[in-house]
């Protein structure tokens, strides 16, 4: 297994990028330090320049890869979705049992991240909470249409529509598949916001976690109708 997830690749869409950061030593520079200052600063004071700073080199540089810092954050959530994919794939690929299979990707879309320090310029724990924070950003803007059909967001659908395939294992009869699904794995970055920053209005705490809501509330939903 540690093979396969060693020679894992996120193949983001080129839609998205001028030149892909991943085929050269400056590209993954870019992304590793971008990564960092979002996470320092937030995406709304990050800046090319600040970023070309940085990694010491001219800000020109980094519009060789991106032509603007929301294709960046587009990339990096691509990025993340895909690398949520592959876990998704992994994790549940020989299980079976549809119950058992759904809590198993459930866990894997909500639970706390950690580094698999398989892709060393890239930090998935800061890129986690980047997402968290920053995701909603990519796509709430007037461009979200022409974006979407460009395939700007399809690593994130496909992670949705894998998790629908599997609770429609566990009952085919829910009416509310896909509505059900996109709340989990949206709201599961909410609630990770939320015991973060506005803790008075989430149960979710270092004792309880997102995982464990989610998972109790996709059973119940899935069992009761």
């Amino acid at each position: 297994m540690q093979n396969i997830i060693s020679n894992f690749k996120v193949n983001v869409s080129p839609m998205i990028y001028v030149k892909d950061p991943e085929t050269s030593d400056l590209g993954k520079k870019i992304i590793e330090h971008s990564i960092d200052l979002i996470d320092e600063i937030g995406f709304d004071n990050f800046t090319f320049k600040k970023l070309g700073e940085r990694i010491g080199s001219n800000e020109s540089s980094v519009y060789r890869y991106f032509i603007n810092k929301h294709k960046l954050l587009i990339y990096l959530s691509s990025w993340y979705w895909g690398w949520i994919e592959f876990k998704l794939l992994l994790y549940t690929n020989n299980v079976n049992d549809p119950i058992e299979k759904l809590v198993k990707a459930i866990e894997v879309v909500t639970e706390e991240t950690i580094n698999d320090n398989n892709h060393p310029h890239i930090n998935e724990i800061k890129l986690h909470q980047i997402v968290i924070s920053e995701f909603s950003k990519s796509y709430l803007t007037k461009e979200v249409d022409e974006e979407n059909k460009s395939g700007y967001f399809l690593m994130y659908k496909r992670v949705i529509n894998l998790i629908i395939n599997i609770a429609e294992e566990v009952n085919p009869d829910y009416p509310f598949t896909k509505s059900l699904i996109s709340l989990i794995v949206e709201g599961s970055l909410h609630q990770h916001f939320l015991k973060s920053h506005f803790k008075t209005i989430t149960n979710c705490s270092d004792e309880v976690t997102p995982t464990q809501f989610f998972t109790h509330l996709i059973l119940i939903q899935l069992q009761k109708s």
